[in-house]
């Protein structure tokens, strides 16, 4: 179906956050680096693929995996705050404005559509993100790390979303760019656009390059 229409069709839009609206992404990819070399581990963007919508013990515990290692809990604690410690210092770099292309246009045209927009995200710093480019006023509800307890493709983020912002998950449309992402949203019930360049996934109802291409495009 047509990315556009499954938008005008829906009651509720739900986003994923890095790679969607923001590029954090890379961000992640260069903290996940700098914590691998304390293991020799050359952490590549192929491995750093796979983390996508994925929590950050999970993603820490793939890592360790990769890289044939094994350390107590508490160590995995450590580890996991000091990566997300460099992953911040990037993201209070970001400035207002430094979103993905089209995400003020398509935002602006929700809210004017009296839409509900909520965010359903892996990441625990989703909030501070939203403040630093300036699009938190634009959300009804933040699903994020802080408040779930399974990772996607677990469908958790997306119905506590739907939940929130009081919409059932069949009128809801999501935005992801993870493959894990589409499953949970696919199991949740709900239609799912993939923000997808490389052509890479699958099992989506709707695929655009970028989220320029949603109001552009005609039914």
């Amino acid at each position: 179906m047509n990315a556009r229409r499954l938008i005008d069709e829906a009651t509720a839009v739900i986003f994923d956050l890095d790679g969607v609206l923001v590029d954090t992404a890379v961000f992640h990819y260069q903290a996940w680096k700098q914590l691998a070399k304390q293991f020799d581990f050359d952490f590549t963007e192929v491995e750093n693929e796979q983390l996508k919508g994925v929590s950050r013990v999970d993603s820490l515990n793939l890592i360790l995996k990769w890289a044939n290692r094994e350390v107590p809990a508490p160590k995995k604690e450590q580890l996991a705050s000091l990566k997300n410690t460099w992953y911040l210092e990037l993201v209070e770099k970001m400035k207002y404005g430094d979103v993905l292309p089209g995400t003020l246009d398509l935002l602006t045209y929700l809210k004017a559509a009296d839409k509900k927009i909520a965010l359903g995200s892996a990441s625990k710093n989703a909030i501070r993100i939203l403040e630093k480019t300036g699009i938190l006023h634009y959300f009804d509800a933040i699903i994020d790390g802080n408040v779930v307890k399974n990772s996607k493709p677990d469908p958790e983020v997306f119905l506590k979303a739907a939940a929130e912002v009081g919409i059932m998950p069949a009128a809801c449309v999501v935005l992801e760019d993870a493959q894990a992402g589409i499953e949970a949203a696919r199991t949740a019930n709900m239609p799912v656009i993939a923000v997808d360049k490389s052509h890479v996934l699958t099992n989506y109802n709707a695929r655009v390059n970028d989220l320029s291409e949603i109001l552009i495009s005609d039914y």
